[in-house]
């Protein structure tokens, strides 16, 4: 189960919260995440998969160009794990870091918490 999660919290980061192709995207939603999802960040806290989309949507428009890299391994539990991220312009030191965890049950994501450090975008 703890590949699987490690699966999991790379395909959030690359074929949801990367994914510019808002059709695309939605299928993975669909695909990763149980249906009454909560995800919080320092924002708002959200239920289901319109408000991921809408949260991901947000963030593409905002910040266009910027792209997520993993900063280090994913680490898993029984049914959790968290995993390191930056987020900055291709080819540069990341402006924002930060770390996501999640809560697995019956192979999807129930909970994604977004926890991001203190290095705000400049």
């Amino acid at each position: 189960m703890s590949q699987d999660i490690a699966r999991l919290m790379a395909r959030v980061l690359f074929d949801v919260f990367s994914e510019h192709d808002a059709e695309r995207r939605r299928s993975v939603i669909k695909e990763l995440f149980s249906e009454d999802v909560t995800f919080a960040d320092p924002e708002a806290d959200r239920v289901g998969h319109d408000a991921i989309d809408r949260a991901v949507a947000g963030l593409h428009s905002s910040l266009p160009a910027f792209v997520f890299t993993l900063t280090g391994p994913a680490q898993t539990l029984t049914n959790a794990g968290r995993q390191h991220w930056g987020f900055g312009p291709p080819g540069e030191a990341p402006k924002v870091t930060g770390t996501d965890f999640v809560i697995v049950k019956d192979e999807k994501i129930v909970a994604l918490y977004t926890f991001l450090d203190a290095n705000p975008v400049s």
